[in-house]
C-alpha cells in the first residue's frame, strides 16, 4: 500500500470529518479510499472505459398504464442476457416499484435502461451502473464469467 499526504483548509476537513461520522468511517484513510473509487468508476463509465457493467435499474410505474406492463416485459425478454433477477414491490393502488439487476456490455445495459424509462407509464427511473472486469470462464467446473469490480 502507498501512503499519500494531502493538505486540505480547515473547512474542507471539517466536512470530511462529518461526512466520515455521518457514514460510518472508521478512519480518513478509508473515506477517502472509497471517495477515490467512485470518481474513478464515474470517469471510467463517462470515458467509454468501462466495457462490462453490473448495474441496478429501479422505476416507478403506473400499473395502470395501458399495456405497460407488456411493454417493459416485450423489453426484458428482448434482453434476457443482461437480467440477473427482479423485484416488483407494490408501492399503493396506482404505482410499483420494479427493480432490475443487470449484468453486460455497459453501452447495452444502459441502452436497455433509457428505452424501459422512456416507456410512457413509467414515472422514475434510477441506472446504478458499476464497472467491472471480465474474468475468465472456469469450463471444467462451471460455464460462466465471473465479474470483479473495477477498483
Amino acid at each position: 500500500m502507498e501512503r499519500l499526504t494531502i493538505s486540505l483548509d480547515r473547512g474542507l476537513a471539517e466536512e470530511l470529518d462529518a461526512l466520515i461520522r455521518d457514514q460510518g468511517y472508521h478512519n480518513r484513510s478509508e473515506a477517502m479510499r472509497d471517495i477515490l473509487r467512485r470518481h474513478i468508476e464515474q470517469a471510467r463509465l463517462e470515458q467509454g472505459q468501462a466495457p462490462h457493467c453490473v448495474a441496478n435499474l429501479s422505476f416507478v410505474y403506473d400499473h395502470h398504464s395501458r399495456t405497460l406492463t407488456e411493454r417493459v416485459m416485450d423489453l426484458q425478454h428482448a434482453h434476457h442476457h443482461l437480467t440477473i433477477a427482479s423485484q416488483h414491490v407494490h408501492l399503493d393502488h396506482d404505482n410499483c416499484l420494479e427493480s432490475l439487476m443487470l449484468k453486460g456490455s455497459s453501452d447495452e445495459v444502459r441502452d436497455f435502461a433509457h428505452r424501459v424509462c422512456a416507456e410512457r407509464g413509467v414515472r422514475h427511473g434510477s441506472l446504478n451502473l458499476i464497472p467491472v472486469e471480465q474474468g475468465a470462464s472456469h469450463e471444467q467446473a462451471h460455464s460462466h464469467l465471473h465479474l470483479h469490480p473495477k477498483s
